[in-house]
């Protein structure tokens, strides 16, 4: 079985399930009581949200690199990034490091071909549906995708930010996130990728009429696929 290097505690929450997905994956495919081989590097989330809000990706990048350096020092075979609007810096962090990086992104761009959608709504931090490192591994695949508008965006950037990262479930976020849906759908989306490891805390498969890309699940489900072939 490979070793992965887990780069989590952005936030805690979203980490804390990646590590159970991954375990539960691999004991399912192997049995027994096998479970997955991690190493797992967790940030301050505050030192994140500082340069993001600063707009200081290089900073970032920093602590990234290092972590993944790191990690890769300590005999992990794979970086998994445990969250979407980290993979903003993905394509720097594969040129710097000589171990794969299971990119988030791509792996969900493989489910939704596998159903055969071509259109899909998007949703995330504002840096996931605003810019296009996300939305770019979908195009080259010839999946379109749509946003929510700007109020909108800025709501489920702070619930992001000060709901789900803190692991509070509102139930006035819920019914708007839920108005959003209903929204992307009537834009013509076919399929709805939360796109924030968090969002899955709030919205469940079965509360949307479309299909439902959860990332968490997605890129964990590669991730016990890498570490197991």
């Amino acid at each position: 079985m490979k070793t992965l290097g887990l780069i989590g505690g952005i936030s805690w929450v979203s980490t804390a399930d990646y590590y159970k997905l991954i375990n539960e994956g691999v004991n399912e495919k192997l049995g027994g009581i096998d479970f997955a081989k991690c190493i797992i590097h967790s940030f301050n989330y505050a030192d994140i949200i500082k340069n993001n809000n600063n707009n200081d990706w290089d900073a970032t990048f920093k602590l990234l690199s290092e972590a993944c350096e790191n990690l890769e020092k300590s005999g992990a075979e794979a970086i998994v990034l445990c969250a979407n609007t980290m993979h903003l810096l993905a394509d720097r962090l594969e040129q710097k490091i000589t171990i794969p990086l299971i990119h988030i992104a791509t792996e969900t761009a493989k489910e939704i071909k596998k159903q055969q959608l071509s259109k899909v709504g998007l949703l995330g931090t504002t840096f996931t549906m605003e810019r296009d490192f996300f939305t770019s591994k979908l195009s080259a695949q010839n999946i379109e995708t749509i946003i929510p508008e700007k109020a909108d965006r800025d709501f489920i950037q702070e619930t992001i930010y000060h709901e789900l990262g803190k692991g509070i479930i509102n139930p006035s976020s819920k019914a708007r996130f839920i108005h959003i849906i209903e929204e992307l759908i009537e834009k013509g989306a076919e399929g709805i990728i939360l796109g924030c490891t968090e969002i899955p805390l709030l919205i469940a498969p079965n509360e949307v009429s479309i299909p439902v890309f959860d990332t968490t699940l997605i890129h964990s489900a590669a991730a016990v696929a890498f570490v197991l072939e």
